[in-house]
């Protein structure tokens, strides 16, 4: 699938953007350094575009760690809900080809896929509740592991009673209060 590429004028504001995140919230990544980040994000147009899809639909991206195998700098979804723009979503294509009625507008692995993200598994979700409180309100679907998926099933995190919980759900429902959290590796 082909990527869309930002304009000049957008990838730069895109990049102000994320920069002035990074530098704002420095105890997420306290020992990086932007400048790295912003080459590799101007060496891949497409990845500054998966960035902006991140952020233009609610996501509030910033870096949350680097891949200590692959060098690759990790973006996660930081804002206080799940994006906005990517609720009401089932869980995948084959769950929306399944409904026979009031069916989503698509699905979550499928809007990933368009955007050129992945969606965060649980532990990722977890790992990301370490350095704040999110999704009090919402829930994001996570990656869900092939055994449960074969069965109908699909997995979705929340934090409630200040603990981080996984709960299930049929991978065809959908709620106005679920969607997905992000993941970009540039």
């Amino acid at each position: 699938m082909e990527r869309a590429i930002l304009s000049a004028d957008q990838a730069q504001e895109q990049l102000n953007l994320s920069e002035m995140r990074f530098l704002a919230h420095m105890r997420r990544h306290a020992s990086l350094g932007w400048d790295e980040i912003e080459l590799r994000l101007r060496n891949q147009p497409a990845k500054l575009y998966a960035l902006h899809q991140m952020e233009s639909t609610g996501g509030e991206p910033d870096v949350f760690t680097v891949d200590e195998v692959t060098g690759e700098y990790v973006f996660y979804d930081f804002s206080a809900e799940t994006p906005a723009g990517r609720r009401n979503l089932c869980y995948d294509q084959a769950a929306l080809a399944s409904r026979k009625q009031n069916k989503p507008a698509g699905s979550a692995m499928g809007l990933a896929v368009e955007m050129g993200v992945s969606m965060l598994t649980e532990d990722e979700y977890r790992a990301l509740q370490t350095l704040g409180e999110f999704d009090r309100k919402t829930s994001s679907w996570v990656a869900t592991p092939e055994s449960i998926r074969m069965i109908g099933g699909a997995l979705f995190c929340d934090r409630r009673y200040d603990h981080v919980f996984t709960y299930h759900n049929g991978a065809e429902s959908y709620y106005g209060v679920r969607g997905f959290r992000a993941k970009l590796t540039v």
